[in-house]
């Protein structure tokens, strides 16, 4: 006698044998949805007897009640038919997620009444009747879930009669025990079984857990609470008279009283929760991954029952998508408030979508090698890492998922196959468009408003485990571990990054990121060598500069009396009190200022190109190389398709689409665009408002340092000049943080407000708007100081006014490098150590508050995704942030370079930290970002040309117009008359002569002089010539070299940034050799893989096709005899 399927599917082992009973639903009241499981069975425990005993399970299977059996049987019988008795339809034949219809009789028990349903049925087994056929139910099974019927072996027919023999002692424990529905019991199987299970579906456990459509609510399930030992059946519940929203572990004892049955309830879950799932990624049964939370807390306010609404709505929803949920009751979570509803995606779902998003798999062990080591690798050794943790799994071919092909890929393990960032990548992609209803006319999905709204407080996939220690040998490996070990530990700053295993635990899109942030620190590497040497340059010739020694000497400098800075209050002065900030300026203003501002104008270009050809090999290595954008950026986004009404037809995919039409749009671009020029008018206007300190600041500066006595030794060192230019720069910095801070809110609301189509639209709309602000907020005080600053100042007598009330500002007689440079820093280093202090702190302080304001504050005593829920969220636009500030960083280091070349060292040094910093507020303060592909830094590409560009104009600029190179190689080449010492009285020749007697009243200072002349720093003819005070020719001569300068650097520099980029490939050739190699094996793998499916078809009809031929032959053979 064959065992048929349910039989098989009773007897079914450690990991397939819990059964779950499923009964019809009335529909009224609506249901709570729960898909817990109990997960708390030890493998191969049976229920105890009446003495404590544990019933020992037998190596052909298990000891079963008659009851049991009976329901076996019955199920058997009752299985082919739905509710009325007509047979139900496959769900193979169904699209994912399609609804079934389920009938229940009129006598069909409600789900309050399962006590009295209990107690009839116990009645019912006690006296050995057999139950009412069709009475309860339960729809067949689809057939994937099906299992065949097996041949009848000698080894199944002696499992058959263990079985049957221990339903007799299974009887007589039933009449001694206490008031249970049921009990459930483990089997175990021989391994033919096994084998034969497996082999037509391995994932048979998770759908037998199901039994039926995944919107049928589950009835409640009790748990028999016996006296012996450690050994407790585990049931579900979800009686109404609990108030639990969470299948929960009760007692079978009807007689508890209801205090001490709660109280008992309390220990008993908080007792399984920290023995069982503190640290578990998994479902109350220990067998489905947990691949998405979300969590909610009740509200009580008007539109709590609307939230509540949506909630059941939603997670109905999901069911139907096929994934499978479990929620977690808010009496179980640490503040006693929050509900968790964790999300499964069993295999037929991932499968689905996995096609749907076009997601590459393996399908054979790439037989390509991997590059062999560079020259002088063996001195990188201690900069490397494992090759374990370096490449932490092979490299294989691969082809896009799809169900149909399904042996084609390496499926060694379905619950491992897909990794867990595609997996959170596939459910997230479920929510966002997964509907909750229909509000005002309009239909309303997806989790991001759902968030919005505070329906759900959050949602986020889980961390692989603790970053603190690594996942026990029975479960996956923790390679948030891994990270934490290799890559998120600051003494690891030397070292390179596990590229691939960020890959596979966060995503391309973050991946991508620290690959261009961990290359372009390479890069810095070589411009902060030349900078280091540029700086070591002028250190070394600082006491042997011509000027500084001129402007310091107490007979030259000491003589030379200056006009005064400010009108009235300020006095005339000496040249030689600028001695300090002369030799300072020598750093940064010397002969290889000229040199540094051509290299970096080369380097830029080299880091670009370099770039492209690194990218080019990560598209390779990480499998994007056919990877179309549209895949995930070019998809509507889902407040894109609720906000639109009518519909266009696609010409490319000849489909109906949700159209926005542009008179829509207009308003909202006129307001974008009014908001940006406001902000950045904003900018401006706070750039103006800090000259103005300056300007007013500086005359109460100088007057309060000439009539203090005590400060005459600081004079030397902080002249009003300095004084002034650093309180200006850090003011200017408080506000361009104070202004940033305001419009990141503006601006994200605005693009919002666009209603973009695509992600795609969305990033650049919102990057072009942030960027622009940023660029003007951030180096419109280095431009000003550079290109303006000084240069429209005017002469004595004739000065020129802001406001008509403010003078101008003037430039150091050393010119306005030196305040350029105290500018950069002080914003570039400022930003740095600011965006620093803000990644690390904030998210530490903000867990640390969370963490004590629940009821404890260890991590080792709550659940997994409590202790990620606690952390603090990463956000969609986390990683446009960190593009941000790199791309800032990169515009201090390339465009004002030339005035300060330890701008790329700085830069160095605080992205070594940057890195460790973002992977170590990653790996432990935030919790775990939705996975996203890229095959590029997108937008920030286009950007960083441009910069490119502006930098070699900008540097050029600087060096003619803000260094004092330019006029000192004039006087060298034409006006100097000292053979010896070419530029000795150059100091003298930069400065022309005023008379004082010419200066106005308004400006002139009342102190008494004994001098009839001072100087100023110009090329202006002296009062005695017949043009006084115009500018001379050496001024016309000074500023065509300028101008030539600018032509011949910028062509020079254009000229080998096209060489390079011609001579340098976008993709290398070894590249492109190995996707021609990986392209030609997967077409012939795929190729075999048809023809062999091809040959198995044909060759099912061979031997009757053979048969019948020569059954033609023979008649015709036959027919030729006759005649």
């Amino acid at each position: 006698m064959e065992p048929t399927g349910q039989e098989s599917q009773g007897a079914a082992g450690p990991q397939e044998g819990r059964e779950e009973t499923r009964l019809e639903e009335a529909p009224e009241p609506e249901p709570k949805y729960s898909d817990r499981q109990s997960g708390d069975d030890e493998a191969g425990t049976q229920p105890v007897g009446p003495g404590g005993r544990e019933a020992a399970a037998d190596e052909g299977g298990a000891p079963a009640g008659p009851a049991v059996a009976g329901r076996r049987e019955g199920r058997g019988k009752r299985g082919r038919t739905d509710g009325k008795g007509k047979p139900r339809e496959s769900e193979s034949g169904k699209d994912l997620g399609e609804p079934e219809d389920e009938a229940r009789k009129p006598g069909d028990p409600q789900p309050g009444t399962s006590r009295e349903y209990s107690r009839e049925r116990f009645q019912e087994r006690a006296e050995g009747t057999e139950q009412v056929e069709g009475k309860y139910p339960l729809e067949e099974k689809p057939d994937w879930q099906k299992i065949p019927r097996q041949e009848e072996t000698k080894e199944n027919e002696v499992f058959r009669e263990k079985k049957e023999s221990s339903a007799g002692r299974e009887a007589e424990q039933l009449v001694h025990r206490p008031t249970i529905r049921f009990s459930i019991c483990r089997r175990s199987v021989p391994q033919s079984l096994w084998s034969d299970l497996w082999s037509h579906s391995p994932s048979l456990f998770n759908q037998l857990a199901k039994m039926g459509d995944p919107d049928v609510l589950e009835m409640v399930q009790h748990e028999e609470r016996r006296s012996s030992r450690d050994a407790d059946d585990a049931f579900e519940t979800n009686e109404p008279s609990l108030g639990s929203r969470e299948t929960s572990l009760l007692i079978g004892e009807e007689t508890l009283p209801a205090k001490r049955y709660n109280l008992f309830l309390r220990r008993r879950l908080l007792f399984k929760k920290d023995k069982q799932s503190k640290d578990s990624i998994f479902f109350r049964d220990g067998i489905r991954q947990i691949d998405f939370v979300l969590s909610y807390v009740d509200d009580i306010k008007k539109e709590g029952d609307l939230k509540a609404e949506r909630r059941k709505e939603f997670e109905h929803n999901l069911r139907k998508t096929g994934l499978e949920l479990e929620i977690e009751d808010k009496t179980n979570s640490e503040d006693g408030k929050t509900y968790f509803v964790k999300i499964h995606a069993p295999w037929e779902v991932l499968a689905t979508y996995a096609e749907v998003l076009g997601i590459k798999m393996p399908i054979k062990e790439s037989d390509i090698p991997r590059p062999e080591k560079v020259p002088f690798s063996y001195m990188l050794g201690p900069l490397k890492l494992p090759r374990n943790v370096k490449h932490p799994h092979p490299e294989y071919f691969t082809a896009q998922f799809t169900r149909h092909r399904q042996e084609l890929f390496l499926i060694d393990d379905k619950s491992s196959f897909f990794p867990s960032s595609s997996r959170n990548r596939i459910v997230y992609y479920i929510l966002s468009r997964c509907p909750f209803g229909v509000e005002e006319g309009k239909k309303k999905f997806g989790i991001e408003r759902l968030l919005t709204s505070h329906t759900y407080s959050s949602a986020y996939p889980l961390h692989d485990g603790q970053y603190w220690k690594p996942s026990e040998p029975s479960h996956p490996v923790n390679e948030r571990y891994m990270l934490c070990q290799n890559w998120a530990r600051f003494s690891y700053f030397y070292k390179e990054q596990p590229l691939d295993l960020i890959r596979n635990y966060y995503g391309e899109k973050i991946g991508i990121y620290f690959v261009f942030l961990g290359f372009y620190t390479e890069m810095l590497l070589f411009a902060a060598i030349v900078g280091l040497a540029c700086f070591i340059y002028g250190l070394l010739s600082m006491h042997s500069s011509t000027r500084s020694t001129e402007i310091c000497d107490p007979e030259i400098g000491g003589q030379i009396i200056m006009c005064p800075l400010c009108d009235l209050v300020c006095e005339f002065w000496r040249l030689n009190s600028t001695c300090l900030a002369s030799k300072v300026s020598h750093l940064f203003d010397n002969e290889s200022t000229v040199f540094f501002a051509i290299f970096m104008g080369i380097w830029v270009t080299l880091f670009l190109e370099f770039w492209k050809q690194r990218q080019a090999r990560l598209e390779y290595e990480w499998d994007l190389v056919d990877f179309e954008e549209e895949q995930q950026q070019l998809q509507l986004r889902p407040e894109f398709e609720a906000m639109c009404k009518h519909r266009k037809m696609n010409p490319v995919t000849k489909e109906m689409e949700p159209y926005l039409p542009l008179h829509r749009r207009i308003p909202w671009y006129f307001l974008s665009g009014a908001t940006v020029t406001l902000w950045m008018a904003l900018v401006i206007a706070s750039m103006v408002s800090v000259i103005v300190y300056r300007l007013a600041v500086f005359a109460t500066f100088a007057s309060f340092m000439e009539s203090e006595a005590s400060l005459k030794h600081v004079k030397s060192i902080l002249t009003p000049q300095i004084t002034t230019s650093l309180t200006g720069s850090c003011l200017n910095f408080i506000v361009i943080l104070i202004l940033n801070f305001f419009y990141e809110k503006i601006s994200a609301w605005i693009t919002k407000m666009e209603i973009p189509r695509t992600y795609q639209e969305y990033e650049s709309s919102l990057t072009l708007k942030m960027f622009l602000f940023q660029f003007v907020n951030f180096y419109s005080s280095c431009f000003y100081v550079a290109f303006f600053k000084g240069k429209f100042v005017g002469y004595p007598g004739k000065y020129t006014y802001m406001f008509n009330v403010w003078r101008s500002e003037e430039c150091d007689p050393g010119g306005c490098l030196i305040e350029l440079t105290t500018q950069l820093t002080i914003i570039m280093t400022g930003k740095q150590i600011f965006g620093n202090i803000k990644e690390a702190i904030y998210p530490f302080i903000l867990n640390w508050w969370r963490r004590r304001k629940a009821r404890t504050n260890s991590e080792k005593l709550y659940s997994r995704w409590e202790q990620d829920h606690d952390l603090e969220s990463f956000g969609s636009l986390g990683l446009f942030y960190e593009y941000l500030e790199t791309v800032i960083q990169f515009g201090f280091v390339t465009l004002f370079v030339a005035s300060f070349p330890l701008a790329p060292l700085l830069a160095f040094l605080n992205n070594a930290i940057e890195i460790r910093v973002d992977a170590w507020k990653l790996t432990t303060q935030y919790r775990r970002p939705v996975a996203a592909k890229a095959h590029s830094i997108g937008v920030w590409q286009d950007i960083l040309y441009g910069m490119a560009v502006l930098s070699v104009a900008s540097n050029a600029f600087i060096v003619a117009f803000t260094s004092d190179i330019i006029p000192r190689l004039v006087y060298l080449y034409a006006y100097s008359t000292n053979t010896s010492d070419p530029l000795k009285g150059y100091v003298n020749n930069s400065l022309s002569v005023f008379l004082v007697a010419d200066l106005p009243n308004y400006t002139a200072p009342s102190e008494k002089r004994d001098f009839t002349t001072c100087r100023y720093r110009d090329y202006r003819y002296p009062p005695e010539h017949d043009q006084k005070y115009s500018h001379n020719m050496q001024y016309w001569h000074v500023l065509a070299a300028k101008m030539t300068f600018i032509i011949v650097m910028e062509h020079i520099v254009f000229l080998v940034k096209f060489l390079l980029a011609w001579m340098i490939p976008d993709v290398p050739k070894d590249v492109l050799e190995r996707i021609k190699r990986e392209k030609l094996m997967t077409v012939k793998i795929i190729h075999d893989f048809e023809l062999n499916k091809l040959k198995e078809n044909l060759q099912m009809d061979s031997n009757e096709f053979a048969k019948e031929v020569m059954i033609q032959e023979n008649k015709v053979q036959l027919a030729k005899s006759t005649i």
